[in-house]
C-alpha cells in the first residue's frame, strides 16, 4: 500500500468516525426531545417515586430535556461539518445529558439508561477521533 493510499484510508476512517459520532448524537438528541415532549404533554404517563431527593415537576423536567435535545441536535449538525466548536459542545452537552438522565432515573429508568449509554458512546466517539492524525 502506498503512502497516498494509506492517507486516503485514514481520511475515510476519520470521516466515518466523525459522521458516526454525529449520527449517535442525533439519536441522543431525538430521544431527549421525545422524552421532553412526553413529560410536557402528559405528566400521568411517567412514574415517579415519592421521596426522591432531586424532585422536580415532570413538566419542568420535560422542558429541560426538550431544550437539551434541541441543543444536542444543533451540535450534531456542527459535528457533521467537522467544526472544532461542535466537538467541544458535543462532549459538554452529552455530559449534561448524562447528568440530567441520571437525575431522571426515578421517573423513567429504562429510557434514561438507554440515553446515558448512548451519551457515553458519543463522548467516546467524539474524543477518540483525531483529525490531525490523518
Amino acid at each position: 500500500m502506498s503512502a497516498t493510499d494509506e492517507h486516503s484510508v485514514k481520511n475515510a476512517v476519520a470521516a466515518g468516525t466523525s459522521i458516526g459520532a454525529a449520527v449517535l448524537l442525533i439519536a441522543a438528541g431525538i430521544l431527549s426531545i421525545f422524552e421532553g415532549i412526553s413529560a410536557i404533554a402528559k405528566d400521568a404517563v411517567l412514574v415517579s417515586g415519592p421521596n426522591y431527593t432531586y424532585k422536580f415537576n415532570t413538566t419542568g423536567w420535560g422542558w429541560i430535556h426538550l431544550v437539551l435535545g434541541i441543543l444536542i441536535l444543533i451540535a450534531a449538525v456542527g459535528l457533521m461539518t467537522g467544526a472544532m466548536w461542535a466537538r467541544v459542545v458535543a462532549v459538554f452537552l452529552a455530559g449534561l445529558s448524562i447528568v440530567a438522565n441520571f437525575l431522571w432515573l426515578p421517573y423513567y429508568p429504562w429510557w434514561s439508561t438507554v440515553v446515558i449509554a448512548l451519551d457515553v458512546v458519543v463522548i467516546w466517539a467524539v474524543t477518540t477521533w483525531r483529525p490531525d492524525r490523518v
